[in-house]
Formats: structure tokens, C-alpha cells, sequence
């Protein structure tokens, strides 16, 4: 019988399990992953992005009408047509607009709209308005979960960030994995040293252990070749958003084989002080993003790979009291990459017909068409138990 000094002894993995994820060390015995699949990389917008100043409808009279201290000066906007224009921070987007690798979504949103964040955000995430239909699993986990998976060893998602997995990804049977940055992943020299045999190795728990060791070194090893490997992308910002992109584009680069990838970026909850806040998140927004798919046009992978934007809800058309503004509805969702049809999608929501309940932007259109056709056409999935229901597509998407 296995001694517990002897597993101890052969057991490495136990104290490195917290540092090696699964999906790593399965991957060692595995093949490499295929590369011509195609990539869906998320990004959610935490806190209600404000979408009136993200795609500003400056010649909606409605804007000067409802902003005043928050109104953008129409000469410093990037125009996207004769109506519409984005925030002036916006500067990657806008290239990204004019090298034809943007497309917007406008007044996007969901019936019966829902001003909490928690509830707002659930509802995204699981395409299921009934709290009791959701079982903890999200659009993609659900989409995922009915695809074969030819290579086990690879993860069906991969979030990046520091915060917990988002619902979103979870499923039944589809893997999702976490990780903040590659240096978690290796194993410092010291530590690596191989385990010995013993009588108690030719126990089937030694050996297993032994055997689940040797992977996770394995990849460790792997993944520091990643890190020392140099990196040839685009050069990206010093930002958080960015950095956790240029993550993803390594990973995209080495044939992790996941089909999507995601995070989060925070602070678009601007009650108060909107104008310079907003600036800077929308900044980092655009500017990772252009660095991103330049880094990963540069690698010829570019063609493979979609990133989506959404937030939670909009916010109010009139301004608040405090120079910021407050809990709303519908708002634009960006798409981008190669394959998108670039510039407008739907009609730009009036700032004049509001709700007249609640004085917000009427939905032009469900976020579930915009989650049906990145399903159905980008990744080729089947969307409808995903969804719960069958949406129209919509002209995203190159042909």
C-alpha cells in the first residue's frame, strides 16, 4: 500500500497544482492544436458604458439639447459619416475604421431593460431573462458545449484577468481556464528537480502522480519557452487592457487552439466627473485593440479572429447633477477585425424619441442578433440552445 510519506514524496504536483493549470499540463502529451480555426475574443466593458460619448450622434439636435457639460466638440470627433462620429480618444478605433476592421452596432440592448448592474450583466452573459432558466452557464459555455472537441487537451476559452471566470464562458462540458500572465505558469529552476523511483512508484497512484508531474514540468517549460521566445507583435500601450491582449496574441500565436477568448476592463460606472475618466478608458480601449490585431496581422493570423465589445447598458441621455451620468439602456457594441463589414450597423438611436417612462434610448436592436451571428457565421456554431430561440442575423460579417 502507498505510503503517505511516499506520495508526498512523489507528489510535486500537489504543491504546484494552484500554479499549473490543467489544460497546461494535458497539453503536454497532446498534439499541437490545429491553427486555421477561427477566434472570438470578448471584451466587457464594466459599468454601463456611456455609448451617447463613445458613437456621439452629434447632429442629432437631441445632443446639445441633453449635454452640456458633457456635449464633445464636434470638430475634435472622429467621423465615421455626415451624423455620427467617435470620442476623439478613440484615435485607434478610428484607424481601424479607416483601414476598413471596425464595424458598430448601435442601440443595442434588450426588452424590458434592467438598471442593475448584477442583473443587467446576467442577463448578457446568459441570454436568459429568468433567473431560474440560467443553471450558472452562459451563451458561449452553452455554444460550446455541443461541439467536439478532436483535441482534449486544449481549453474551449481562456479568460485573462484577475477576476473570477466570467459566467459567460461556463458550461456542462466545455473547459474553460484562467490565467493572469505566462509567469504563472513556470516553474522556478529550484523546484524543478525530477522525482525519483522508489518501491512506491510502481503504486497506479505514484505512477499517476509521477506521470502528471513530468506534464506539468513539461509545460512549464513550454510555456517559458512563450516567455523567452521574443516577441515580434506590434508595439502595444503601457495599459492593464493592453497588456492582457498582447497575452491573448501570444497565445493566439502559439496554437493554444482555445475558440474564444476573454476580459474584462473596469470603471465605466461615470457618475460623477464623466468627461476625463470616460476619455481614458475609451483611450485604452481603442488603443489595445488597434495593437492587438495589428500584432496579430503581422503574424498573418489576423484573418482568424473577431473582438467583440460589450457593456451592460448604456447611460441616461441627460446628464446628472454631477457632470457624469447615470444608469440607461441600450448602447453601441463594437466589432472588429478583417472579416467585419466596417462602419455602421442599425439605425442610430433618436435623442429625441426617448422612452417616455424613463426618458432613455429606445433598443434598436437584441443583443441576442449580434450573439447569433458571431455564433452562427464567425464560429459556426449552432445558436438556438445557446439563446433559447432563434434571432436574425444580422450585416456584420464579411461575406
Amino acid at each position: 500500500m502507498l505510503s503517505r510519506r511516499a506520495f508526498l514524496k512523489s507528489s510535486a504536483l500537489l504543491a504546484l497544482a494552484p500554479t499549473v493549470p490543467g489544460f497546461l499540463a494535458r497539453t503536454a502529451r497532446a498534439a499541437r492544436p490545429e491553427l486555421d480555426g477561427r477566434i472570438l475574443v470578448v471584451i466587457q466593458l464594466d459599468g454601463g458604458n456611456d455609448g451617447v460619448n463613445t458613437v456621439v450622434p452629434f447632429a442629432d439636435d437631441g445632443y446639445a439639447k441633453h449635454r452640456k457639460l458633457l456635449r464633445l466638440p464636434t470638430p475634435q470627433l472622429i467621423k465615421v459619416n455626415d451624423r455620427v462620429g467617435l470620442h476623439p480618444s478613440m484615435t485607434g478605433a478610428g484607424k481601424l475604421l479607416e483601414s476598413s476592421r471596425l464595424a458598430i452596432v448601435q442601440g443595442v440592448g434588450y426588452p424590458n431593460p434592467n438598471r442593475s448592474h448584477f442583473e443587467s450583466m446576467a442577463i448578457w452573459h446568459t441570454a436568459r431573462f429568468d433567473p431560474e432558466e440560467r443553471n450558472g452557464q452562459g451563451w458561449l459555455g452553452r455554444a460550446l458545449d455541443g461541439q467536439e472537441r478532436p483535441d482534449v487537451s486544449r481549453p474551449d476559452s481562456v479568460f485573462v484577468g484577475g477576476a473570477q471566470l466570467p459566467t459567460a464562458l461556463r458550461g456542462r462540458k466545455c473547459v474553460a481556464s484562467a490565467l493572469t500572465r505566462p509567469e504563472d505558469f513556470v516553474l522556478a529552476p529550484e523546484v524543478k528537480a525530477k522525482p525519483g523511483s522508489d518501491a512506491a512508484a510502481q503504486e497506479d497512484l505514484a505512477a499517476f502522480v509521477r506521470r502528471a508531474t513530468l506534464d506539468a514540468y513539461t509545460t512549464a517549460d513550454r510555456m517559458a519557452e512563450v516567455i523567452r521566445g521574443k516577441d515580434d507583435g506590434a508595439g502595444y500601450p503601457a495599459t492593464e487592457l493592453a497588456r492582457e491582449l498582447r497575452l491573448m496574441a501570444r497565445l493566439i500565436k502559439t496554437g493554444l487552439g482555445a475558440r474564444v477568448y476573454y476580459t474584462r476592463q473596469s470603471g465605466y460606472d461615470t457618475h460623477s466627473a464623466q468627461l476625463g475618466t470616460h476619455a481614458a478608458l475609451l483611450g485604452e480601449l481603442a488603443g489595445a485593440m488597434q495593437a492587438f490585431l495589428d500584432d496579430l496581422a503581422a503574424a498573418r493570423l489576423a484573418d482568424r479572429v473577431v473582438v467583440l465589445t460589450f457593456s451592460e447598458f448604456g447611460r441616461t441621455v441627460q446628464e446628472n447633477g454631477s457632470a457624469g451620468t447615470d444608469h440607461g439602456t441600450a448602447g453601441p457594441v463594437l466589432a472588429a477585425g478583417p472579416a467585419v463589414k466596417p462602419g455602421l450597423v442599425g439605425p442610430s438611436p433618436s435623442l429625441l424619441e426617448l422612452d417616455a417612462k424613463h426618458g432613455d434610448l429606445k433598443m434598436g436592436l437584441d443583443f441576442r442578433r449580434v450573439y447569433a451571428t458571431l455564433l452562427e457565421e464567425w464560429l459556426g456554431v449552432p445558436s438556438k440552445r445557446a439563446l433559447a430561440g432563434e434571432f436574425e442575423r444580422l450585416p456584420l460579417l464579411r461575406s
